[in-house]
């Protein structure tokens, strides 16, 4: 009697595990999924590839775009705004709010978006870096009433455009850094971008897929002359 009373209890602990186990299983199922957020963090595996997509919502609407011909920027007006390739863009019109407007709305008003801009006749250039919100720091006003003095300085020629293919056809390297121009469409796509290094596939937003810095060393070789040991023989 009391073996049939024990095989019974341990029959019911099992049919009560199972209900508990069930009935919990249940309730699990009946919640919404959630996966946890994590936040991003600023410390990229690949500093290149920060900023890549930031503006690849714009893509279609640059494909799209019809190109504006009478406000059409050029690389000579774009290297001339530099004082050598690479270097940050002097400001070529006056700041608004004078000396104080050294940044942040002041400039992104204009410069985060881009935009046709009545007063100057043109587009404004996107920033590629809209979170470094002191732009004064690397931008400075031009200055064309100082006189310069006559020196031999040489000045440092830009690199050329579509020059740097491995093969015909394929497609060109990078000529310049990327380190704070990592969004390529800001410079490549939209009506502010040079005629010359407008990208015409703008909605493939993913640009390092296909072109690679340009990272190539070069050195002066000298004429290789053969020297003739028996010359004074």
């Amino acid at each position: 009697m009391k073996k049939r009373l024990g095989i019974i209890s341990f029959f019911v602990i099992l049919f009560i595990t199972f209900i508990v186990i069930w009935n919990y299983s249940y309730k699990k199922g009946l919640e919404e999924a959630y996966i946890p957020i994590k936040e991003q963090s600023l410390d990229f595996g690949i500093p290149s590839e920060k900023g890549v997509f930031t503006r690849a919502e714009f893509a279609l609407d640059y494909l799209n775009m019809p190109v504006d011909e009478a406000h059409q920027r050029s690389l000579e007006t774009y290297y001339d705004n530099r004082a050598y390739p690479g270097a940050p863009p002097s400001i070529p019109h006056e700041l608004l709010k004078g000396e104080r407007g050294i940044g942040g709305k002041a400039c992104l008003q204009c410069h985060q978006n881009g935009g046709f801009v009545d007063k100057f006749d043109a587009y404004a250039p996107v920033t590629p870096h809209p979170e470094m919100i002191n732009c004064r720091q690397c931008h400075v006003a031009q200055n064309t009433q100082t006189l310069f003095a006559i020196s031999n300085a040489t000045k440092i020629q830009a690199p050329k455009a579509g020059v740097n293919n491995a093969l015909p056809g394929s497609p060109p390297m990078m000529p310049h850094g990327i380190q704070m121009r990592e969004n390529c469409l800001s410079c490549h796509a939209g009506p502010a971008a040079p005629k010359e290094i407008r990208v015409t596939h703008p909605e493939r937003v993913n640009c390092r897929q296909c072109h690679v810095p340009d990272i190539r060393e070069f050195a002066d070789v000298e004429i290789f002359r053969r020297t003739n040991n028996h010359q004074n023989e």
